[in-house]
């Protein structure tokens, strides 16, 4: 249970003004078809995170435990000083628009989660917890958590949030996951 929920917890947190989060508002004004929109969101993160959470087990196994521990609270402590670095949105590359809202989104967000703050952190979590079925779930509805409502908003403006305290939240989220990490 603590790798779902510390999972979602975390990537929930850490997708608020995130690029895809900024991906998703664009999507959300460009098409109307919001169901297609967060079912391609969904499918897009399942896939994605599932690759990169296999990824995190799969190397975590050639590292001697007491290394795999530092690698994962370092790597934790770095993701809490990314996330305060805020994201911008690409510039929009509407060649994919002519897919539709489904092929659309789950191309462009698949795309951007490559290498994204929540793509590596569901490396981390599960190197970290050992546990790929349920950080894969939990990331996954950490950005549905994220995501949905800024769909279902379609021109919510995430300005009104406050966006550094957000950030600020998230790092102290991060590096207690890393101080947690060297501490058992």
């Amino acid at each position: 249970m603590d790798a779902f929920l510390t999972s979602t917890f975390s990537v929930a947190i850490a997708e608020i003004g995130d690029k895809t989060q900024l991906l998703a508002l664009l999507l959300a004004i460009r098409f109307s078809n919001k169901t297609a929109i967060i079912s391609a969101i969904l499918f897009a993160t399942l896939i994605n995170h599932f690759i990169a959470a296999y990824l995190g087990q799969w190397a975590i196994g050639w590292l001697d435990p007491q290394w795999s521990r530092y690698l994962i609270a370092a790597s934790f402590f770095a993701i809490a000083l990314w996330v305060l670095i805020p994201d911008k949105i690409d510039d929009d590359d509407n060649r994919f628009y002519k897919l539709g809202a489904f092929g659309a989104t789950f191309i462009l967000f698949f795309i951007a989660e490559i290498g994204d703050k929540t793509q590596i952190a569901t490396v981390v979590l599960a190197a970290k917890y050992q546990s790929l079925t349920w950080v894969v779930i939990g990331t996954t509805l950490g950005m549905l958590i994220a995501n949905v409502p800024v769909v279902l908003a379609g021109h919510f403006s995430a300005n009104k949030l406050p966006m550094a305290l957000i950030h600020r939240g998230c790092a102290l989220i991060f590096a207690l996951l890393g101080v947690a990490t060297l501490m058992w």
